[in-house]
């Protein structure tokens, strides 16, 4: 057994952050007001290249203020992913609205293809609506997953929005760091292309606050909606008057303080997620039935999560085995999500052609992927792989 645990993904941390943390306990600034909240917005909306982003208390509560300024109403439909992590889905339900579900390409992202024969096959365009055939409903907006950080076909997705009078919503909770080399928006960051772009910095993420969120847009009455509905919809704070149904969803001064300083090593992240893919990339040539899913080479992807394929007839036991026996050996690894149009609460809600997704479902696992994993983790994890192998063959 490997002594030490080799984590799936953990933080990042420096004790930097305690000169900050120690500003935060002497000011007595801990909680939803303080210098570090705006310094930690300007520095995520000057990274990616945008004038405003406004932080949350998550990115779930991103996506659900996201749907909520983009007016989407109870009884609407919103087409989503079915790979992707439920948070995705589930502030479509918050607001009334149903899901429909998309497959995924071989990127792991909503297939493009399938989602504009879907809205060309099975749906209505009248008066500027998109309305779905089966159930009568209008179609209003999409949410995008960039799975794993790896960028979607945005391109084609915005081309989409236009001809169909769509909304975008952009979830980058997985995809801070990720842009595009070529095409239409080359130099653009994930998150920063639809109608509201999302972040989040969980401690899973790639760079965290231990939790919060942060909403960009280029419309500014977008972001000024989704501040007043995060800070409980207050138009007269010193009275408490309230005109709308607010929300608690504001980041902490305490989390921004991380955050300043965890978005000035974000650079440096990327280039050891890069670096260490290329090392498992490398030596997974090696191992036959093992297949490291490629990111997209038209764009700078973060490389969040790497995802390993595994083919049971050419490496001698099926991906569960494998999982099994790595997670018993100290390394860290999971499957795939469970699609989400397979989850209990969306068994009745409408998908179309999921194909893909369910050959990922069974066959894709997660391996340690850290932006602090060392060549040497690399190589016990690369080593336990063919070893397993090799035993499995000898049987």
């Amino acid at each position: 057994m490997t002594n030490k645990l080799i984590p799936l993904s953990v933080p990042n941390l420096s004790l930097d952050i305690l000169d900050n943390i120690r500003e935060t306990i002497e000011t007595g600034w801990v909680s939803t007001g303080g210098r570090f909240i705006t310094e930690f917005e300007n520095k995520v909306a000057k990274y990616v290249g945008v004038e405003r982003a406004v932080s949350c208390q998550s990115g779930t509560a991103g996506l659900h203020l996201a749907l909520k300024v983009l007016d989407i109403k109870p009884g609407d439909e919103v087409i989503v992913p079915t790979v992707t992590f439920i948070a995705a889905v589930n502030p479509v339900k918050y607001v009334g609205a149903e899901p429909i579900f998309m497959d995924c390409d071989d990127t792991l992202n909503m297939d493009m293809d399938k989602l504009e024969e879907f809205l060309e096959n099975e749906c209505h365009f009248v008066d500027g609506k998109v309305i779905n055939r089966r159930t009568k409903r209008q179609i209003t907006a999409i949410i995008v997953v960039h799975v794993f950080g790896n960028p979607a076909n945005m391109e084609k997705l915005m081309d989409i929005k236009d001809r169909y009078n769509l909304k975008v919503v952009e979830d980058s909770t997985e995809a801070l760091g990720s842009y595009y080399l070529e095409g239409k928006y080359k130099g653009k960051y994930c998150g920063t292309i639809g109608d509201v772009g999302v972040y989040s910095f969980n401690a899973n993420k790639i760079i965290t606050t231990g939790g919060g969120g942060m909403l960009v847009s280029r419309n500014n009455e977008l972001l000024d909606k989704a501040a007043f509905l995060g800070i409980q919809a207050k138009t007269d704070p010193l009275y408490f008057v309230h005109d709308e149904i607010g929300y608690n969803y504001r980041l902490t001064n305490i989390q921004a303080a991380f955050g300043v300083e965890q978005i000035d090593r974000l650079e440096g992240f990327i280039e050891t997620k890069i670096r260490n893919y290329n090392l498992y990339e490398e030596a997974l040539k090696d191992i036959e039935g093992l297949t490291l899913l490629p990111f997209r080479s038209d764009t700078r992807a973060n490389h969040w999560f790497y995802s390993v394929i595994v083919d049971k007839d050419k490496y001698g036991m099926n991906r569960d085995e494998l999982l099994m026996k790595l997670n018993a050996e100290n390394i860290q690894t999971r499957p795939l999500w469970r699609l989400i149009h397979k989850q209990k609460p969306y068994l009745n809600n409408q998908s179309y052609r999921i194909e893909k997704a369910d050959f990922y479902e069974k066959n894709l696992m997660n391996i340690p992927c850290s932006s602090n994993l060392s060549e040497e983790e690399v190589n016990i994890v690369v080593e336990k792989l063919k070893s397993l192998k090799k035993l499995k063959s000898l049987k």
